[in-house]
């Protein structure tokens, strides 16, 4: 805790005290020099944010996929780069069509209901997607990737008791980044056919995650 400005002196900030005499504060201990730290600490915290987003922006496509990975560009609403954008539809289209189909045979009413429209929408998106893929040239992955390949195989692993509730709450999460990924490219996508794709399909997903957010309440 700063106490006087000799403290600064002390530890050998004296260019921190002199800020704070041309700031105003006194040689006495009070609560402005603990506000203008807590003003500074702030500060270099936001300026560690922008940093981090300038670096990201200046990246080679690799360091966007780690951005998309992460999750860093859905926070900070970098536009995802086309193979990244291509890559995390792919990824996600199979698990939503894959653990529906686990569905198809561990649930039931609404549940089913949902996942068996998950299997006829997603179906469709993927063609279109490896259609524009190709004239984008950009090639459309076979798999999922590591992290869904995970939750792919531990849904399978559940009874049938145990899966409606994971199987539900997998999907709005996974739906959320999808929602996120196509209003990002949407708005600044560099492939002006995926980028209309992007808009044109987005409706259709957020109506996928408001009606998993109303079967996992």
């Amino acid at each position: 805790m700063v106490q006087s400005l000799a403290d600064f002196r002390s530890a050998g900030w004296s260019f921190l005290s002199h800020d704070l005499q041309l700031c105003g504060v006194p040689e006495d201990p009070d609560e402005r020099a603990a506000r203008w730290c807590s003003r500074m600490e702030i500060s270099m915290r936001k300026l560690g944010l922008a940093i981090t987003a300038s670096l990201l922006l200046a990246a080679p496509a690799a360091g966007q996929s780690i951005g998309e990975k992460t999750g860093v560009n859905s926070v900070i609403g970098i536009t995802p780069k086309t193979a990244d954008f291509v890559k995390e539809v792919a990824s996600s289209k199979m698990f939503a069509i894959q653990s529906s189909q686990l569905a198809a045979f561990k649930t039931q009413g609404n549940v089913l209901a949902f996942a068996n429209r998950m299997q006829t929408d997603y179906a469709k998106t993927m063609s279109e997607l490896k259609s524009l893929a190709q004239q984008a040239g950009v090639t459309v992955p076979l798999e999922m990737s590591s992290s869904q390949q995970n939750m792919f195989d531990e849904l399978n692993s559940l009874s049938a008791k145990k899966f409606a509730k994971q199987y539900l709450k997998d999907q709005v999460r996974v739906h959320k980044g999808v929602v996120s990924l196509f209003k990002r490219y949407g708005k600044g996508g560099e492939n002006a056919q995926l980028k209309d794709w992007a808009n044109h399909t987005l409706h259709t997903l957020q109506h996928h995650l408001d009606v998993a957010q109303q079967l996992n309440k």
